[in-house]
């Protein structure tokens, strides 16, 4: 059995407000911190005392510095502790080794959090068309859309160009009213969140008045050559082999283009097979095509997220394998 460590250290400045804004309500940000590297943290003033396994203390020690240092700046949430935790993960060596890469637009500096995601941001800076594809919460879109307004913002695009197939999550929407616009607002109201985020409410709406940023379902990109814009394709998945090839032969001179998806969430009918999907068979190995494969490790979001898609990704490959163990009977009993 492991010998336990305690290691001491001091905070300073002393600063009473920023020593609240540390532990959080009940010390819900020290107890998230116990629970996720599996040690004791004990507070006498500000004097920091932690206890556990050698390599999980220091790591804990590296944590609360950084959270005290973000007290100088901003109130912290429980989110936000989650996300430096994510960092500094104890099941993610790879997201310690990686190099940090930022994506700067004028209202805020985002950090890649984890090496998939700073290989994502190098992909799209390097090639004309990418593709990130994973599970939910690993910031695919939220990324695209920062590198997107980061290029417009320093004149490499002239335009952003949002788009989606209209495809339900299982569900009949029905009639949609009002203009075009708003008509696919409820189909990339996650595009939408992140630009208002990254330029302001105001910025954003008068951009799309200016058509500066278009938004256009993805059956309305037919014909269409798109000459130095960033256009992203969101839900990817959900596109058919058609659809797929018609957007790719829209990119013109000086454009990137970012698609994103999640094969594993394709809302298709079943006999049709996901374009996201096709198009990594059929464009493997093609140069000045990036790829970025996210995995499970490297969602972003509530904790239990990353668990969900484990269980999910471990119940797929069960089922593969009992398919595969009944196709093998059915094979022996002709």
């Amino acid at each position: 059995m492991s010998a336990l460590h305690t290691i001491q250290f001091r905070l300073e400045p002393e600063d009473n407000e920023r020593l609240q804004n540390l532990c959080g309500w009940h010390n819900e940000h020290f107890d998230q911190v116990e629970l996720r590297l599996g040690v004791e943290i004990n507070l006498h003033g500000f004097l920091v005392s932690i206890t556990g396994l050698a390599d999980r203390v220091h790591k804990a020690e590296e944590v609360v510095r950084e959270l005290f240092a973000m007290t100088a700046e901003e109130t912290l949430l429980p989110e936000k502790v989650h996300l430096v935790l994510h960092e500094h993960g104890h099941d993610q060596a790879q997201a310690l080794d990686a190099e940090q890469v930022l994506v700067k637009t004028r209202r805020k500096t985002i950090k890649t959090r984890n090496k998939n995601q700073a290989d994502y941001i190098e992909s799209i800076q390097q090639h004309d068309v990418n593709f990130g594809i994973g599970p939910a919460g690993t910031g695919k879109t939220y990324l695209a859309v920062a590198c997107a307004v980061e290029a417009l913002e320093n004149e490499k695009v002239r335009r952003i160009v949002l788009t989606r197939p209209a495809v339900e999550a299982g569900e009949k929407l029905g009639f949609l009213p009002g203009d075009l616009s708003q008509k696919v607002d409820p189909y990339l109201r996650p595009l939408f969140d992140a630009l208002f985020e990254m330029m302001g409410f105001e910025t954003v709406e008068r951009l799309l008045e200016k058509n500066v940023i278009e938004v256009a379902p993805l059956a309305f990109m037919r014909g269409r050559t798109l000459n130095e814009s960033f256009i992203i394709l969101d839900e990817a998945q959900n596109t058919t082999t058609e659809q797929m090839k018609m957007f790719l032969t829209r990119i013109g001179f000086g454009s990137t283009a970012v698609i994103t998806g999640d094969i594993t969430q394709c809302d298709l009918p079943r006999n049709q097979k996901s374009g996201l999907r096709h198009v990594i068979e059929v464009l493997e190995g093609v140069e000045g095509i990036g790829f970025t494969f996210y995995q499970a490790q490297d969602v972003v979001r509530h904790r239990l997220v990353q668990k969900i898609v484990h269980a999910y990704d471990r119940y797929d490959r069960k089922e593969a394998r009992r398919k595969e163990a009944a196709k093998e009977q059915t094979g022996v009993a002709k």
